[in-house]
C-alpha cells in the first residue's frame, strides 16, 4: 500500500499507527509519483484546517484509490472554541497549536481505521490509543467531572478502543485514585539509578555497565551519587519539597557490593530528609547479584518493598536471554527474603520471549503463585531500540511469537493472577510491543506500589538522580511537564556531575519564578 499525505506532514506518527496494521507501506510524494504502472492502492489523507477569530475548524478526509476506482472514502471534521483559551492559559497560541496538533492526528487516524482494520482482518483492542499511560488519560477525564458512561462513550468514539481494554483502564484508575488524590506539587519522589548489571539481557535497553568492564567504578560512583543527592537536598530544602518515596533501580543495584549499598544508604538518610516516606523500594533484581548479607543490609535500613525478578521460570529462557543463574537460584533468594522478614516482594515477568510458548509461560505462572509474593509486574516483550534483541532482529525473528500466541500469554497471565486475589493496579505501553499490547502490575489489596503510580500517571514530580536518570518536574496548574536527563555514561556522569545538579536546580528555580510573577 502507497500513502499520500496532503496538508500536513504526520508522516512519523501515521507510520507507528499503520504498523499496528501492516508493515508493508510506504509514503509518496505526490499523486503523479504513484504513476499509472504502479500497482497496489493508494491511501490519500488530506487535512484542512481553517483558523477563525473564535474558533478554529478541522476537516480531514481518507481515500483508498485503486485503478482509478474509490474503494473507500471517510471525512472526520471537529471545531476548535477559541473564547476559553485567552483566560485558561498563559500561552495561548502555544496551547491552541498542540491540541488543533493532537485532534488532528486523532482524526486522521480514525478516517482511516475502518478501512485499515477491515482490510488486514486486525485485531486492535486499543484502537488509535499509541500513548503509553492510557490511565493518566481517564484521570484526566475523571477529573473533569465526567460520568463514568461520559467517559465510556468518549473513549469509543474518540480512540475506538475495545470494552475489554476500557473495562481495564477504568478499574485502574478506580485502583489509583485514592493513593495519587489529593495532588501537591510539595510532594515529590526520589529515584536513584544504580547501572550496573552482571550482564546485559538481551532484551535490556536500560542503561547497565557490566561489572567485568565498568566494577571497579562502583565505590566512585556511589560517591558522585551521594554529591547528586546533596545537590537534590538544596532543591528540597529552598523550595519546600517533601519526598514521598524512594525508588533504586537499574541495572541492577544489588550489582553494588553490600558495603557500597551500607553507604550509600547510611548516607542518603543523614543528607535527606526521610521522616516522612511512606515506601521504599529497592529492585534486588537479579538471582546472581542477591546475597544474605545485602539483604541484612537493605532490611536494616527500613526497605519496605524488594523486587526479586525471575523474567520467567523456564531455565532455557534464562539462557538464551543471558541470565547466568538457574530457577532453583530464583527461589532460593526468594525464600531468603522471606526469611531475613521482607513481607512484600514483587517479581517481574516478562511474556513472549524468544522461543517461549503459552506453555512456558503457565509453567512460569504456578511456580508464581506458589511462591505467593505481594505483586507481579507482567511486561509483555518489547523490541527496544538499544536492546541486542532488537539491534541483532534477523537472529531471532524465528523466536518470537505470533499475535494470538501473545493474547493467550496474557490471558493465561491475567487468570493465574485474578483467580490468586491480585488486582491490576497499574498498567503502561511501549513502542515496538508484541501485539501493540501492555505491561500491567498486579498486587494483592494492601500491597500497591505508590511510586509505580506516581511515575506513571505523572501527578507528582519525580527527582531522578544517577547515570540514565530521568527527572519529570511536573507543573500541575500549567498541565506541563519538562525532562532533564542525566547523561548515561558512567564516565561523563563521573566528569560532570555539577552540571546534572545545576540543571535540576535551574529548572525549579525558574519555574518557581514565573509561579511568583503570575501571582
Amino acid at each position: 500500500m502507497y500513502i499520500l499525505l496532503q496538508g500536513h506532514n504526520y508522516r512519523y506518527e501515521i507510520s507507528e499507527f499503520l504498523k499496528l496494521f501492516s508493515s508493508e507501506f510506504s509514503f509518496i510524494e505526490c499523486s503523479e509519483d504513484f504513476g499509472v504502472n504502479r500497482e497496489g492502492e493508494l491511501l490519500v489523507n488530506k487535512l484542512d484546517i481553517d483558523h477563525g477569530p473564535d474558533r478554529v475548524s478541522i476537516l480531514t478526509k481518507s481515500q483508498v484509490l485503486k485503478d482509478g476506482q474509490v474503494l473507500y472514502e471517510k471525512e472526520l471534521s471537529q471545531d476548535i472554541d477559541l473564547v476559553d483559551y485567552e483566560k485558561k492559559f498563559e500561552k495561548r497560541n502555544k496551547k491552541i497549536d498542540n491540541d488543533i496538533k493532537t485532534i488532528s492526528k486523532r482524526l486522521i487516524q480514525r478516517s482511516m481505521f475502518d478501512y485499515l482494520n477491515k482490510k488486514y482482518d486486525a485485531n486492535v483492542p486499543w484502537g488509535i490509543l499509541t500513548g503509553i499511560r492510557p490511565v493518566k488519560l481517564i484521570h484526566s477525564l475523571m477529573d473533569q467531572g465526567k460520568s463514568d458512561q461520559e467517559i465510556s462513550d468518549f473513549m469509543k468514539e474518540e480512540y475506538l478502543i475495545s470494552q475489554e481494554k476500557l473495562d481495564l483502564i477504568m478499574d485502574i484508575a478506580n485502583r489509583e485514585r485514592p493513593f495519587i488524590y489529593p495532588t501537591s506539587e510539595d510532594k515529590i519522589s526520589l529515584y536513584l539509578s544504580i547501572p550496573f548489571c552482571p550482564t546485559r539481557c538481551l532484551y535490556c535497553s536500560f542503561p547497565s555497565h557490566s561489572l567485568d568492564k565498568y566494577g571497579q567504578h562502583r565505590e566512585s560512583y556511589v560517591d558522585t551519587l551521594l554529591k547528586e543527592a546533596r545537590g537534590i537536598e538544596s532543591i528540597i530544602e529552598d523550595f519546600g519539597k517533601t519526598i514521598e518515596s524512594i525508588y533504586i533501580g537499574g541495572g541492577t543495584p544489588t550489582s553494588l557490593e553490600a558495603k557500597d549499598m551500607d553507604y550509600l544508604i547510611t548516607n542518603l538518610f543523614k543528607i535527606l530528609d526521610l521522616t516522612k516516606i511512606k515506601e521504599f523500594t529497592v529492585e534486588a533484581g537479579r538471582p546472581d547479584t542477591i546475597t544474605r548479607d545485602k539483604l541484612k543490609v537493605l532490611k536494616k535500613h527500613g526497605v519496605t518493598r524488594i523486587s526479586i525478578n525471575p523474567q520467567t521460570m523456564n531455565q532455557v529462557s534464562l539462557d538464551r536471554i543471558g541470565r547466568k543463574h538457574s530457577v532453583e537460584d530464583i527461589v532460593d533468594c526468594y525464600h531468603m527474603a522471606r526469611n531475613l522478614g521482607f513481607d512484600n516482594i514483587n517479581m517481574d515477568l516478562i511474556l513472549g520471549l524468544p522461543g517461549e510458548s503459552p506453555a512456558m509461560v503457565e509453567e512460569t505462572m504456578k511456580k508464581i503463585i506458589d511462591l505467593d509474593p505481594e505483586s507481579v509486574t507482567v511486561h509483555t516483550l518489547a523490541l527496544k531500540r538499544a536492546s541486542d534483541l532488537n539491534i541483532n532482529l534477523q537472529d531471532h525473528k524465528n523466536d518470537l511469537t505470533n499475535y494470538r500466541n501473545m493474547v493467550e500469554m496474557i490471558d493465561i497471565s491475567r487468570t493465574y493472577m485474578e483467580e490468586n486475589g491480585y488486582k491490576p493496579y497499574y498498567m503502561y505501553r511501549q513502542k515496538h510491543m508484541l501485539g501493540n499490547l501492555e505491561n500491567i502490575g498486579y498486587a494483592k489489596p494492601g500491597y500497591e506500589c505508590l511510586y509505580n503510580m506516581q511515575i506513571m500517571e505523572e501527578k507528582q514530580s519525580n527527582y531522578a538522580i544517577g547515570a540514565g536518570a530521568v527527572s519529570k518536574f511536573v507543573y500541575l496548574d500549567e498541565n506541563r511537564i519538562e525532562r532533564v536527563d542525566d547523561v548515561k555514561n558512567l564516565d561523563h556522569y563521573l566528569a560532570r556531575i555539577d552540571e546534572m545538579i545545576d540543571k535540576k536546580y535551574k529548572e525549579v528555580a525558574k519555574n518557581v519564578n514565573k509561579s511568583t510573577k503570575r501571582n
